[in-house]
């Protein structure tokens, strides 16, 4: 008789809760082995299959090389920062973590410091302790009927909404890509700009990624606009606040308080703004506790664990961040034509985007094959890199991997509908012989298609209906991805880098006009195509009866950055009548 095959075994180089060995002992052999060295490791991981960590070691391209067995590694935490993620997708390693883990620990802890700075906790018990009793000092507010607006909808958002309504507020939000259905459902009103959102404020509460665009999303403009009693809460990111301009405006009496978990430097070096800001005594300040309690830690042991155990019985993963193997023949023909659905995703939401088209939000996409393409039998890696290009630019990657095995998943958290068909009409264009097309439709429940009534004049309503059907057209020569069409316009560009595109009356000189101000902001054009308006028989008469006839879109490949005080300097009657900023 043969001998049974061996269980697999896991290494264990960190403290994991005793709930998640208990699952890993069920069906795993499991090694504890903590305080090994990097090299102490090395040595003995090439006897593993799965190896469990959290903060502390590094998982290095050397240590992943080593680990001639390893299937899965995984992150008991949100982040992955110490795992080199492309070494393992490069060596066939499925890293897993736990991005579900400490939401209710998060959203409990911004509750928290709600009723902290409601109620002057923190002074009052650092006063009582001093031997001071100082009631008529720190009568508070009552949270009931007050207002909490929420700036970003996601998980966190929701169960802030979901547990503060329980309070008795009233709950409102800003957040273009929220899934209104789920909003709907925590009675929460969404609103359609971040004005109101925090002219209404009683409080506010910050649950937005670390990203570019919400890099002091909050800064002295913002602050300018809120009720002098409002309060801010921020359990989200150190950064997201601007924390020079909340300090003076604390100062100044132009805020009633804030209640701080997470800081720019961390921990806040003495004599910066964030050192100022936890002195202040209408701030109420906790050293990055949002995901410090002993439950967040146990589920995301217990999550990771169970993970393990379901990939080393030869099950997908529910939350990889890093994209499974696909087969060889199919990498071969699909592989260009991820980047390309990644590129085209993100290059819709950064050119459709609320930003640049006055908050218009699309949530519905049609994605048409065409030509050999449409014979593909596995259109889940296109799926997956469409979705990850539409919602990258606007989620921090470190809460948010997008992939093969969870990008169904995410779309249908986002409120993203997406249907897929294939045309095997030949393509009839020298060069290439497959395209994809990305047609986007107005969501009715979006704010934009409320105010489509709203709209003045008779050309306004028409350029608004047709970019109720968005579109972007792309297809791939030589394995370099291209974009063929984007609207309304015929263009052929390949879309990387830092590109500025405007959309202008097809006039002399306006090129001229941009360059200059580009020029004069110290900006270098190393690429321009100017795209016409692709006519087709059932808009032609249409465009030319509003004047479209005459648009042409400009795209731009420059050196660097375009702020947003530059782009806002080239539209005007001199210059273009939109530009948006895209980085690919």
């Amino acid at each position: 008789m043969a001998p049974p095959n061996p269980r697999p075994k896991v290494l264990v180089p960190e403290k994991v809760s005793q709930d998640g060995l208990q699952i890993l002992q069920a069906s795993l052999d499991v090694d504890e082995k903590t305080g090994l060295s990097a090299d102490e490791l090395r040595s003995i991981i090439g006897g593993y299959e799965a190896l469990i960590v959290r903060s502390e070691t590094k998982v290095t391209a050397a240590l992943l090389e080593a680990g001639k067995k390893l299937r899965v590694v995984a992150r008991a935490g949100v982040g992955v920062d110490n795992v080199d993620l492309d070494a393992a997708t490069r060596l066939g390693i499925i890293v897993v973590n736990s991005p579900q883990g400490n939401i209710n620990a998060a959203a409990e802890h911004t509750i928290a410091l709600l009723m902290a700075t409601a109620r002057n906790v923190g002074n009052a018990s650092l006063g009582i302790k001093n031997g001071k009793w100082e009631r008529s000092k720190l009568v508070g507010v009552e949270v009931k009927g007050k207002t909490l607006s929420i700036l970003g909808l996601g998980k966190v958002g929701l169960t802030v909404a979901r547990a503060a309504g329980g309070l008795g507020m009233n709950l409102v939000a800003y957040d273009p890509y929220a899934n209104p259905s789920l909003a709907s459902g925590a009675n929460v009103e969404m609103l359609s700009s971040m004005d109101e959102l925090l002219e209404q404020a009683d409080f506010l509460t910050i649950h937005t990624p670390m990203i570019a665009s919400t890099k002091g999303i909050i800064g002295a403009s913002e602050l300018s606009k809120m009720k002098p009693t409002a309060r801010i809460l921020n359990v989200a990111r150190g950064g997201i606040v601007d924390e020079e301009a909340l300090l003076a405006a604390l100062e100044g009496g132009s805020i009633g308080g804030a209640g701080i978990d997470v800081f720019t430097t961390e921990p806040p070096k003495e004599g910066d703004s964030a050192w100022k800001l936890i002195q202040h005594p209408k701030v109420t300040a906790t050293p990055h506790l949002g995901a410090s309690t002993v439950e967040a830690q146990e589920n995301v042991s217990v999550d990771v664990c169970s993970q393990v155990v379901s990939i080393l019985a030869g099950q997908l993963p529910r939350s990889a961040v890093n994209a499974p193997i696909i087969l060889p023949e199919e990498y071969r023909t699909l592989q260009p034509f991820v980047t390309l659905l990644e590129k085209m995703g993100s290059l819709y939401t950064q050119h459709f985007s609320p930003a640049s088209t006055a908050h218009r939000m699309t949530t519905s996409f049609e994605v048409t094959y065409e030509g050999s393409l449409a014979s593909t039998s596995n259109t889940k890696p296109l799926f997956a890199s469409l979705i990850k290009g539409l919602v990258s630019p606007i989620t921090s990657p470190d809460t948010m991997n997008i992939n093969i095995v969870n990008a169904e998943l995410v779309a249908k958290e986002r409120g993203i509908r997406i249907s897929e068909s294939k045309s095997r009409d030949p393509v009839e264009q020298e060069g290439y012989s497959a395209s994809v097309t990305l047609r986007a439709r107005l969501d009715p429940r979006s704010p934009s298609a409320s105010r489509k009534a709203d709209l003045i004049d008779s050309r306004s309503k028409a350029r608004t209906h047709k970019l109720a059907d968005q579109v972007i057209t792309g297809y791939v020569s030589n394995n370099q991805p291209f974009i063929s069409r984007l609207g309304r316009f015929h263009t052929n560009f390949v879309p990387s880098g830092t590109l500025l595109v405007c959309r202008n009356n097809d006039q002399p000189g306006k090129i001229g006009v941009v360059g200059g101000l580009l020029g004069r902001a110290g900006v270098n054009i190393n690429f321009m195509s100017v795209a016409p308006i692709e006519h087709r028989s059932e808009d032609e008469g249409e465009s030319q009866q509003n004047g479209m006839e005459h648009e042409a879109l400009m795209i731009l490949r420059v050196d660097k950055k375009v702020d947003e005080a530059v782009r806002k300097s080239l539209i005007g009657e001199e210059g273009v009548l939109e530009a948006s900023v895209v980085v690919l």
